[in-house]
């Protein structure tokens, strides 16, 4: 398959613009020219092809996309915009999902990037989230997809959750459930009654919003020995659910609690340094 850098083609061009009016646009207005002019440039006749970027894609099979796709990634060929836009707007998953099972990241990142929350991928989502075939970049942005649909795929991540599969990204997606259930709750709670990653546990209880857990973040919260992000994390579940706590603590000597306010000053000067000017 011979490869058309569009990209390569559409630069060419851009030097040779921008040199003629090179006078005409600041640097900030090139920022919004150059997009324009790429956008453009789709629509734009090339000789190379007979036709312009958006009708010779378009004139592709599904099957013919996805290969034409892998093979600018493999090939390290830049991926034209046009590209994937025919892919999108075809909404067809069944020849992406293959590029999904490799182990090429850029690949399924691409792959993800364009099948999104597509239920057909659902499938291959949970295999990634629980094989590690992945890093996880990736496996975060389907945590994500999920998180989105946590209601449609509850089940399975209860499941994958009480065999102690990828725990921390199933916890993540049954914490969005909206469909209460006192097993999700329950989950919830002894993940988080467990010890382990307490603020993000804290954080999912308030994500799942049942005051049922309040007690147990307020046990918590009393222990003199947590740390600063420990505290408000805890705190802000609290808050979260309908509670609060008010009691004063001192974190003088806590290295976190430090990195922010020295954080926080630099931030200060900084911004009486912009008034200033």
């Amino acid at each position: 398959m011979k490869l058309i850098d569009f990209d390569g083609l559409f630069d060419e061009k851009l030097t040779q613009y921008m040199e003629e009016n090179k006078n005409k646009y600041t640097e900030k207005q090139w920022e919004d020219v150059i997009p324009r002019l790429y956008k453009k440039f789709g629509d734009t006749y090339v000789a190379k092809v007979k036709c312009t970027p958006k009708e010779y894609y378009a004139k592709m099979t599904d099957k013919e996309l996805t290969e034409t796709l892998r093979a600018h990634l493999t090939e390290d060929v830049p991926v034209p915009e046009f590209l994937c836009a025919e892919i999108e707007n075809r909404g067809e998953v069944e020849t992406l999902l293959p590029l999904l099972q490799g182990d090429d990241t850029q690949t399924a990142l691409y792959a993800i990037n364009l099948i999104m929350d597509d239920a057909r991928a659902f499938d291959i989502y949970f295999d990634i989230l629980t094989q590690n075939r992945f890093d996880e970049d990736i496996r975060s942005d389907i945590a994500d997809i999920f998180r989105l649909h946590a209601d449609e795929v509850r089940e399975r991540a209860y499941e994958y959750c009480q065999k102690g599969v990828a725990k921390q990204y199933m916890l993540e997606i049954l914490s969005r459930v909206k469909n209460k259930e006192d097993k999700i709750f329950d989950t919830l709670l002894s993940a988080f009654l467990e010890g382990e990653e307490v603020p993000m546990r804290a954080g999912y209880l308030a994500a799942y919003g049942d005051e049922r857990a309040l007690p147990h973040l307020l046990k918590r919260i009393e222990d003199q020995t947590i740390g600063f992000v420990e505290f408000q994390e805890l705190k802000y579940a609290i808050e979260a659910l309908g509670g609060e706590y008010n009691e004063p603590r001192d974190f003088s000597d806590d290295k976190d609690y430090l990195a922010v306010e020295v954080a926080s000053s630099k931030a200060a000067v900084s911004e009486d340094n912009g008034l200033k000017n």
